[in-house]
């Protein structure tokens, strides 16, 4: 059974930093695009950032650019999210996904990965 463990969220001001951690587990193949969604209340989910271990490309949503760091240690399974320069607007319930697609995540993935696999969510809140 795949499982993915999110962690890292909470309350934070604006302008802080905090980081998520997605620990996969169960998932047998070696290259996959793991990363994060989040749900904003009254908001439709919205692709945050993902990255394929085959290649190491990496998707951003504009918004997040240059302030969202995604990584990936293949060694432990572990994916991380380092958000900096918190705002308010980034206030949302993250969600770790995995798809078994995997290569070109920066041009591909918004396009065609499939997301099967999901962890629990973790709430980021930024206040102002």
């Amino acid at each position: 059974e795949v499982q993915l463990q999110t962690s890292g969220g909470g309350l934070v001001q604006a302008g802080g930093s905090l980081r998520l951690s997605c620990v996969v587990s169960g998932f047998t193949r070696d290259d996959y695009t793991v990363g994060w969604f989040r749900q904003a209340p009254r908001k439709e989910r919205e692709g945050v950032s993902w990255i394929s271990t085959s290649d190491s490309s990496i998707y951003y949503r504009d918004s997040v650019k240059g302030r969202f760091t995604i990584s990936s240690d293949k060694a432990k399974n572990t994916a991380y999210l380092q958000m900096n320069n918190l705002s308010p607007a980034d206030t949302a319930v993250y969600y770790c996904a995995l798809s078994t697609d995997f290569g070109l995540a920066d041009t591909l993935g918004p396009l065609l990965f499939d997301f099967k696999y999901w962890g629990q969510g973790t709430l980021v809140t930024v206040s102002s």
